[in-house]
């Protein structure tokens, strides 16, 4: 047998014609016959390739000259951008945005769910697609003995020292560099992955948009932090919105953010924000979406597919804090909530109890344990609604989730390949896809949100 040599090698430049995208926004094209993957291109361009990498399949290049450019490329207006990780799609008008995710959600089912010509509806963007983020999550490092916190350089560990994300509500980005600022002053050790050694590995600020309350949660390596409280009280002396700050003590080696134990250094223990007219808890660790305004749409079609009467019994799986359930609960009979993080689960008891909502009942445990549970004590659902991460549903949970055999089924994606792969589950456990409603929850990346709603086949 004979083996075919790819016609390009490392360093060789070829004149690529761009045909369409990868999953995460690369052009991709053909040279004599061979796909070749080029970050930063575009879908009808002409381009002159560097090639870095080749694989038996496929070869991987550098865009390093746009011979005929997109009607629909822009100047990126972040002048970190081809350095950051974060975004994906800067340099694409944002309508074409919409139509790169919407084309990504028809192509994740038909390649990976074999579905064709399901009812997808157009994607829902954003009129004002900037500082729409409420939380920034990111490490710090040290450069030449300066401290400086900031995105991951793409595909590294390499900190870039980021002053300003456009994506990140003005709010974020000015605490953020007070932070900075702070840390250099008091000469508080930063952490080095490397070594072990130093105190501060990352920061977090959460926002509420619509309270006018943040949060800042320094990660660290170990509970000692003796200007810990005096930083705190200098950070908040500068932003009167800073109603908490919270050491969170992280001592694991890797790349886990969180760590279990919390310290509160100033003020409450977590903030609060609203979504439409309910009031949620946002602690240190427990997770809330980060886009508040699509969020709520996101929310409102689960509820739309739900169908819900008042007389219905729901459960909400992957329910976190419970912001979703409450909005569910204000329509149904009753809903359960179902969370394997004990802390959410708390934090989801209290935001019931904040809205005044009885109709709510949390469970903490494992999805794929916790119905069967509720089956065998005779609690059946009419109404079925997850909201996976973006691994998507385990295998046990959607076997559970077809045991218990609710009549609707609506499902929050996060991640078009694992929505794909799932509904092939469902659909061959007896459901049937009715429509599918993509989200823009992140513009200016290639992520995608959906809400779908499948029914119980007849028969």
């Amino acid at each position: 047998m004979v083996m075919e040599l790819a016609p390009v090698e490392i360093g060789q430049e070829v004149v690529v014609d761009i045909k369409g995208y990868a999953h995460q926004g690369e052009g991709v094209g053909r040279f004599k016959g061979f796909t070749v993957f080029v970050p930063g291109a575009l879908d009808g361009e002409e381009v002159l390739v560097r090639i870095e990498l080749v694989k038996k399949n496929y070869a991987r290049g550098e865009a390093i000259e746009i011979r005929r450019p997109s009607p629909h490329r822009v100047e990126p207006s972040c002048q970190l951008y081809e350095k950051c990780g974060g975004c994906q799609l800067l340099h694409l008008e944002y309508q074409a945005q919409l139509e790169f995710k919407e084309q990504r959600v028809h192509a994740a089912l038909e390649r990976l769910g074999g579905f064709k010509n399901l009812p997808v509806r157009p994607m829902i963007g954003m009129a004002h697609p900037w500082e729409y983020r409420n939380k920034v999550q990111y490490p710090f490092a040290q450069e030449n003995g300066r401290v400086i916190v900031g995105c991951y350089q793409q595909g590294t560990h390499n900190v870039i020292d980021t002053r300003e994300c456009l994506i990140q509500h003005p709010l974020n980005n000015k605490i953020m560099n007070t932070v900075r600022e702070l840390v250099e002053g008091m000469g508080i050790t930063i952490y080095n992955e490397q070594t072990g050694q130093g105190l501060l590995r990352y920061l977090l600020v959460k926002n509420g948009f619509q309270s006018g309350q943040a949060m800042v949660v320094l990660v660290t390596n170990g509970r000692a932090f003796p200007e810990g409280e005096e930083f705190a009280r200098i950070l908040a002396g500068r932003f009167p919105e800073i109603k908490s700050v919270v050491q969170n003590i992280n001592t694991m080696k890797g790349n886990v953010v969180l760590g279990e134990s919390n310290v509160v250094l100033y003020g409450e223990e977590g903030i609060i924000d609203r979504l439409d007219d309910l009031d949620f808890k946002i602690s240190a660790t427990s997770f809330f979406q980060v886009n508040p305004a699509q969020m709520e749409i996101v929310y409102n079609k689960a509820v739309e597919y739900a169908g819900l009467t008042g007389k219905e019994r729901v459960v909400d799986a992957y329910c976190g804090v419970g912001s979703l359930t409450l909005f569910l609960a204000r329509h149904a009979r009753e809903v359960y909530g179902v969370e394997v993080v004990s802390e959410a689960v708390n934090d989801a008891v209290e935001n019931a109890k904040r809205n005044g909502i009885e109709n709510v009942r949390f469970v903490a445990g494992e999805t794929e344990k916790v119905l069967p549970r509720l089956a065998r004590i005779g609690i059946a659902f009419d109404v079925a609604v997850v909201d996976p991460p973006r691994s998507g549903c385990r295998k046990e949970v959607l076997e559970a989730l077809a045991a218990i055999r609710p009549g609707r089924l609506v499902y929050v994606s996060c991640n078009p390949s694992t929505l794909a792969r799932d509904l092939r589950v469902l659909v061959d456990k007896g459901y049937r896809v009715q429509e599918i409603q993509p989200i823009d929850m992140f513009p200016h990346t290639f992520h995608v949100e959906c809400v779908t709603l499948m029914s119980r086949a007849k028969g």
